[in-house]
């Protein structure tokens, strides 16, 4: 399972609209601003055309990666994840036992992994400890900072 790209539908879906947009929008957009810098004449000196190219190049290095992702995905169908228990496509409501503290995670695969928007990998210190806990079970996360304690207090499916 660990070569595989775990990703949620909604997770599928937002690399299927990039890539899209990346193929049909973006690529226009910097084969416009190459042609337009090539026509101001010496490329040597031309910024505006080392900065197309390296937008393109950018471009193609991210359609890339997306492609690979894809190409090896496994979508976690949400209605079958079991809520009696944690797992990628649950939303995990759990209290930091030494703050006190009240947070709120989705458990994705590590593709679509963003914490400031409260997307934690299943792969990652808190999402390895949560993965399979049950409400009301204390799991400890060995993270950089030491380990912390987490007690589950509301499994639910993500939005």
């Amino acid at each position: 399972m660990s070569d595989k790209n775990l990703l949620t539908y909604q997770g599928l879906q937002k690399l299927e609209a990039e890539l899209q947009d990346l193929k049909v929008v973006r690529r226009k957009e910097v084969a416009q601003k190459i042609k337009e810098a090539r026509e101001q004449g010496d490329l040597s000196e031309n910024a505006e055309y080392d900065a197309a190219k390296d937008e393109q190049r950018d471009i193609e290095t991210r359609i890339e990666e997306i492609e690979a992702i894809l190409k090896n995905v496994e979508v976690v169908v949400e209605e079958e994840v079991d809520f009696d228990q944690i797992n990628v496509g649950c939303l995990v409501r759990i209290l930091d036992c030494e703050f006190g503290d009240e947070l709120e995670y989705d458990i994705v695969g590590s593709t679509e992994a963003d914490s400031l928007h409260g997307k934690i990998s299943n792969e990652s210190p808190v999402g390895k400890a949560l993965i399979g806990a049950r409400v009301g079970d204390t799991v400890t996360a060995e993270t950089q900072a030491g380990d912390l304690k987490y007690k589950v207090l509301e499994i639910q499916r993500s939005n």
